[in-house]
């Protein structure tokens, strides 16, 4: 007898070279059981013009790098041609898709190119996407249910039901098609994540461990600390994960891993793959108890003492804390401000630091020896021209190695989605796109093209002297005097701010 197959499905944006943990996790998680799993990973795919990497380095947010010389390069093959091929070959029982709103469009795209020849393929869909936006994904004719919130012991129940050809309408965290039917079912209590095995890297090709940090390639493995996060920015969804457990009657959906289970995962991670990075996969590194914190900086010292990235937020900063990261061997830290006007990032984002208290976090920084990068938005429903700036006056009060300059993405879900509909500043069926291409709201006061403009042209404004500020703002129109102005202004700051 054949085992049960499940084709896992991430249709990653490409070239974005870092793995996720989510798929490495769940594949893990599915083998221990016996499920037999195969991965369609469509990264090394050219699926877009550009990569949002190269995107970024022509937005002088990264240095620039070349992974071919890692031997990393992209497919020369069809990615729809390729995965009907794997779904010839494989023959799955379950088709499982991993889904936020900007990989969505391309996965169900793939699905579509199989669904009518292989109707008896059980195609479900899991992910940020589905969980935020249930009815319009369990709507399409290519879906038979969707996974809302973690997806581990539901997607085993799920094998094991088909498997032994019992009901399935009643899995808890799915919504099923059955009968001319939807089965919409409640939320099981979160999982005990410390019982989750180690992530499954062995399921992706080798080449997908290098990743670029700074023009610098790295053999990078990320590691999950915990689940969640604490705080509440209404342009996040983890507070709307919250939300939606303790809605159905589960507390503690932000969970923490002991420091043991953490260096022993590593320990494992670094043998097997022989990483030279260690990727921390936390929305925000210092949200946990200052022991906890202490413990496990002294056992990854000793044990592991790899150099890694984390990120965390401003207020979170101490110079106690900072000291730790740098005895951790901490390569770079990010830090989001998102935006400069303290009043409209309070009232707007419902972030609640103050400006000076980010001067002062970013202070102790500079002090240390830890490259930073700063992580800002443009494009919130409401702002303007002159709130922008706030945030680039912002940004020139302290000192940084890279500076981020993101567009603002009204990710199903959230508060400010809503908001941006209802000030009709977005269709409600437009959908998402990367922080990184484009701003899809349309606000007859602030133009997409302005926005477009001001993020390409945000380090410019925040690192050089503002004898340049007249000829950036040439360099943000979109036209060719504004290219030709760009590009000269990019060499200069290549050369003289970015080395």
């Amino acid at each position: 007898m054949s085992r049960f197959k499940v084709l896992l499905v991430y249709p990653g944006l490409q070239m974005v070279n870092l793995l996720p943990s989510n798929i490495a996790i769940l594949s893990a998680y599915l083998k221990k059981e016996g499920i037999d799993i195969r991965l369609f990973d469509t990264t090394f795919y050219r699926t877009a013009e550009k990569s949002v990497d190269e995107i970024r380095v022509e937005h002088l947010q990264l240095r620039p790098f070349k992974l071919s010389e890692k031997g990393v390069d992209y497919k020369s093959t069809d990615v729809y041609e390729d995965f009907e091929k794997v779904v010839d070959e494989y023959r799955p029982n379950i088709i499982g898709v991993s889904a936020t709103d900007d990989t969505y469009t391309l996965g169900m795209a793939l699905i579509s190119k199989v669904r009518h020849e292989y109707e008896d393929i059980h195609v479900i869909i899991g992910g940020v996407h589905p969980t935020f936006s249930p009815e319009t994904v369990i709507s399409d004719e290519n879906v038979d249910s969707i996974c809302i919130g973690e997806g581990e012991q539901s997607l085993l129940e799920l094998c094991r039901r088909m498997e032994t050809q019992q009901d399935i309408t009643r899995i808890k965290n799915l919504w099923v098609k059955a009968n001319g039917k939807i089965y919409r079912n409640e939320l099981r209590k979160p999982i005990d994540i410390k019982t989750l095995p180690y992530e499954d890297f062995d399921i992706f090709e080798k080449n997908r461990l290098f990743r670029p940090m700074q023009g610098k390639i790295f053999r990078m493995i990320p590691v999950s600390i915990d689940r969640g996060c604490p705080f509440s920015c209404s342009f996040c969804t983890a507070p709307l994960k919250r939300k939606l457990y303790s809605q159905a009657g589960h507390s503690r959906y932000y969970r923490t891993r002991d420091a043991a289970s953490v260096i022993d995962e590593l320990k494992f991670q670094v043998e097997r793959h022989k990483a030279d990075y260690v990727y921390f996969n936390s929305e925000t590194f210092f949200a946990r108890q200052e022991e906890q914190i202490e413990s496990f900086a002294k056992e990854y010292a000793a044990q592991i003492g790899l150099p890694f990235w984390c990120q965390s937020r401003a207020e979170t900063i101490t110079q106690r804390r900072i000291k730790i990261l740098e005895d951790m061997n901490c390569d770079r830290i990010s830090i989001g401000l998102e935006h400069g006007n303290e009043e409209f990032r309070k009232k707007m984002l419902k972030k609640n630091f103050s400006n000076q208290q980010a001067i002062n976090a970013f202070k102790i920084l500079e002090n240390s020896r830890i490259p930073v990068t700063v992580n800002n938005m443009i494009g919130f429903p409401d702002e303007t021209r002159d709130l922008v700036f706030d945030t680039i006056r912002l940004n020139r009060k302290i000192k940084t190695d890279s500076i981020n300059a993101f567009f603002f993405v009204p990710y199903s879900g959230t508060p400010l989605r809503q908001y941006c509909i209802e000030k009709g500043y977005l269709d409600p069926n437009m959908p998402t796109d990367s922080p990184m291409r484009r701003s899809v709201l349309q606000m007859p006061h602030f133009p997409s093209e302005q926005i477009k403009g001001l993020v390409r042209t945000f380090p410019l404004y925040v690192k050089m002297p503002k004898s340049y500020f007249e000829k950036i703002r040439v360099a943000e129109q979109l036209n060719d005097e504004g290219d030709s102005a760009f590009a000269e202004l990019r060499d200069v700051y290549f050369k003289e701010y970015f080395k």
